[in-house]
């Protein structure tokens, strides 16, 4: 019989040392209306969480519209802000070419990013309990998955959080039971043409014949492997930061999040398993997944010394290496740009990483060492109001201390820049044409001079901490 006091008691001292959420933290809760979700939202509710209720109508059972009036209904009922959504999810299973499973899952951490996002929720909460931890393990040892599969389901992951992880299915069922709680069944849940099903119904009800507490087993199973799991990624993160070609120079902040590159000949005397992992790190860390041919195949092409690439799944994320180096980039296309240049005031892009800063100063200070971020120009020399944005065919300067005119291609080709950089660096622009490519040249036409009576300063600054 499940008391639900002991629950409460359990479920607040797992939060209190976990330290999954800390205090005055708003989280989302993906609220499904099942027992689960139903008991995850009152349990952080009597912690006195800040919440707000989120809930996905798939719309694919006639029903899912009362269920959705009932779920709200009891948010109101708790006091607690409720939002909710809708999928087609059938639709997003044939664009993507994936199951109906894998579609629905996409569909609701989409809506929940979106919803926490707008709704200023840092964390986001979901329902998963001990018995899908379970049932993943078993599902990723059926695929062959690596010691990083056979940990299951991670209690957090970025942003999402699992408070009921170290909670039984029939706990939270029971839970929701005492309290007369309403709940529904998700019919799909006895649906066997879902693997998870089947696990659920057909494996665990045997391996618990040859072991009562296999469920425990396999729990402990998942938390050493997470555990072994992350001592490899540390010593893989390792190997890469030793290996790392650090590309762009000064202005390798435009591009931390979307291509990296490693040394060939040093990663191919890493440790064959080791090196595996790294791959697939590199993979991780630019947003996607290698399955284990492509995660071999890349690891096999760097020993070997041969050419070649892989491109994850979804087409987004492409590994490619040669004689020289690894480079992992994002494929997805950069549009082209172009905003008004505030002075004085700043400018942020957080998606390419900077900060673009203008405002008056003192003429006597205009001297900065060459390829600077920080420059200081005439302000009369400025024809019109700046303003940046991407580089164009045929842009062309002067260049500081030069007689002719160059292209701007052609000076961020000798400077090195990866086509990745030069799609993100803000070309600072006033009615005659480019003035300023950042971290590599000024225009003659701008310079200070003894004649200088208002100097104006601009200082190109990244905003995304390194992290590799």
């Amino acid at each position: 019989m499940c008391h639900t006091s002991g629950v409460r008691e359990r479920f607040q001292e797992h939060l209190e040392a976990s330290g999954l959420i800390p205090p005055g933290m708003r989280v989302l809760v993906g609220y499904s209306g099942g027992a689960d979700s139903t008991a995850l939202l009152h349990l952080l509710h009597a912690c006195r969480v800040d919440l707000v209720a989120g809930h996905l109508n798939h719309g694919q059972r006639a029903e899912a519209d009362e269920e959705e009036a009932k779920c709200e209904a009891f948010a109101n009922e708790l006091g607690v802000p409720f939002v909710s959504g809708r999928a087609d999810v059938p639709l997003i299973a044939e664009r993507f070419k994936i199951g109906f499973e894998e579609a629905g899952r996409q569909a609701r951490y989409e809506f929940f990013r979106q919803a926490a996002a707008g709704l200023e929720c840092p964390l986001i909460a979901t329902a998963h309990t001990r018995d899908d931890h379970v049932e993943t393990v078993l599902m990723h040892l059926t695929r062959g998955a690596g010691v990083a599969g056979l940990a299951g389901i991670p209690e957090r992951n970025e942003a999402v959080i699992r408070p009921l992880l170290p909670f039984a299915r029939t706990e939270t069922r029971e839970y929701c039971e005492a309290l007369g709680f309403w709940f529904h069944d998700d019919p799909a849940n006895e649906d066997l043409s879902f693997a998870r099903t089947r696990v659920r119904l057909r494996v665990l009800p045997e391996l618990r014949i040859l072991n009562p507490e296999a469920d425990a087993a396999i729990a402990r199973l998942a938390s050493m492997a997470d555990e072994e799991s992350r001592l490899i990624d540390g010593f893989a993160a390792a190997a890469l930061e030793h290996a790392e070609i650090k590309l762009n120079g000064p202005l390798r902040f435009l591009t931390l999040d979307c291509e990296a590159a490693f040394q060939r000949e040093l990663l191919a005397l890493t440790p064959f398993a080791l090196l595996r992992r790294a791959v697939r790190l590199v993979a991780r860390v630019l947003g996607a997944t290698l399955d284990h041919e492509q995660t071999t195949a890349v690891a096999t092409g760097l020993v070997a010394g041969t050419i070649g690439s892989v491109t994850a799944e979804g087409g987004r994320v492409v590994l490619e290496w040669d004689l020289e180096k690894l480079h992992g980039r994002d494929l997805q296309p950069v549009e082209p740009f172009r905003y008004p240049l505030t002075v004085p005031g700043e400018v942020e892009s957080p998606e390419f990483g900077w900060r673009l800063c203008a405002g008056p100063t003192d003429p006597a200070a205009y001297e900065r060492p060459p390829r600077s971020l920080d420059v200081v120009v005439d302000a009369a020399s400025v024809k019109g109001p700046p303003f940046f944005r991407s580089m164009a065919d045929g842009d062309a300067m002067t260049p500081l201390g030069f007689a002719g005119t160059r292209k701007v291609a052609a000076i961020l080709g000798e400077a090195g820049l990866t086509p990745a950089a030069k799609r993100r660096l803000p070309v600072v622009c006033d009615l005659v044409g480019p003035f300023w490519l950042p971290g590599l040249c000024l225009a003659e036409r701008v310079k200070v001079s003894p004649q200088t009576s208002q100097a104006l300063r601009l200082v190109l600054e990244p905003i995304r901490t390194e992290v590799r």
